[in-house]
């Protein structure tokens, strides 16, 4: 149910190679998404569980881990831009996202290198890549940008880290437009579920309403990013399937409906978007004295907002480092 008129944008949050010849082509021309994102985790699960990558891997012994993973990664990464480059040259979507090596997040030249090298390797335009939103990410957004290399920021859990990207990327956008850049754009990809993982429990034990604070995060988030009134960055709700609990499968694609936004999610939450049969209401913005509220009871409870955000940043940095090895070490053996 993608809604051009008000400007929302549904991205498939999932990428593996068998779908992307069948399902995920049907998903493009009916209209039921119009982009896709991945990250190490991702492509971790499909590389290691799905028979569709041998035959291409019996091709690449002699090279190491990270090259096999890297060939791999770019033959579906441009597969699904070839499948949606109709959706990109008429309009500001159609794109796929690669994330760069996470263990590289602390070091802009070396995320600039590799971010190029991958950009240039899969050969299609509509392809952002991914940058986690750290103090070298953002160096390397700019420069990014500046390049004409769309960027998707991710990783992003405050309006701190979200403030940093918009001025990294708008620093970007328009030195790229001063030397004559005609298109490039970006998005803050801000984390929503984890936030309700990381607090129902205590929430429940307090006797307070749950799964609201990550809907609250990234709607203050979200009003931050349209602040800055740039229409080639927009906000991305990511982290938006349900894990357990009593939630629709589709709550925080509807809780989350907003004009100038994209959200991705996964194909069975889409799926259940799809097949509700109940059109989205938008539900942001929502009012800046609504969210500082939320948050002031959350502290009045002994929830610090500002340490949940920071630990759940280091907790995401680890998980994408722990799927990235994993992965390396399978493709050790083969």
């Amino acid at each position: 149910m993608i809604d051009d008129d008000l400007g929302f944008s549904l991205w498939l949050d999932f990428i593996e190679r068998d779908f992307l010849h069948t399902q995920f082509v049907e998903m493009v021309e009916k209209g039921i998404v119009n982009g896709a994102t991945s990250n190490p985790s991702i492509f971790a699960k499909a590389i290691m569980e799905s028979p569709a990558y041998r035959e291409q891997l019996s091709t690449l012994e002699g090279l190491s881990a990270k090259e096999k993973y890297e060939a791999l990664a770019i033959a579906d990464i441009k597969e699904a831009a070839i499948a949606l480059r109709g959706v990109y040259d008429i309009g500001s979507e159609g794109y796929i996202s690669i994330e760069v090596d996470p263990f590289l997040s602390n070091n802009t030249e070396e995320t600039v290198r590799e971010a190029r090298r991958l950009f240039e390797a899969v050969g299609e335009p509509n392809v952002m890549i991914k940058i986690p939103a750290t103090e070298a990410g953002y160096a390397a957004m700019r420069e990014l940008l500046a390049d004409g290399i769309c960027v998707n920021a991710t990783l992003v859990f405050s309006p701190l880290q979200a403030r940093a990207c918009l001025d990294a990327m708008k620093s970007g956008i328009d030195e790229f437009e001063a030397t004559g850049g005609e298109r490039v754009e970006a998005v803050i990809s801000v984390f929503v579920s984890r936030f309700d993982r990381a607090l129902d429990p205590i929430l429940q034990e307090k006797g307070m309403p749950g799964s609201l604070t990550g809907i609250m995060n990234a709607a203050d988030i979200y009003n931050l990013i349209e602040s800055n009134h740039t229409p080639s960055i927009r906000t991305l709700f990511a982290s938006t399937g349900v894990k357990g609990g009593n939630l629709p499968a589709d709550y925080y694609i509807r809780q989350l409906y907003a004009p100038h936004s994209v959200n991705t999610a996964p194909l069975e939450t889409i799926e259940a978007f799809e097949n509700s049969g109940e059109p989205p209401l938008a539900a942001l913005p929502i009012a800046q004295e609504e969210i500082d509220g939320y948050f002031r009871e959350l502290e009045k409870a002994g929830i610090s907002i500002e340490e949940t955000r920071l630990r759940l940043l280091e907790e995401g940095m680890k998980a994408f480092e722990k799927a990235f090895a994993e992965m390396m070490e399978k493709l050790e053996e083969r």
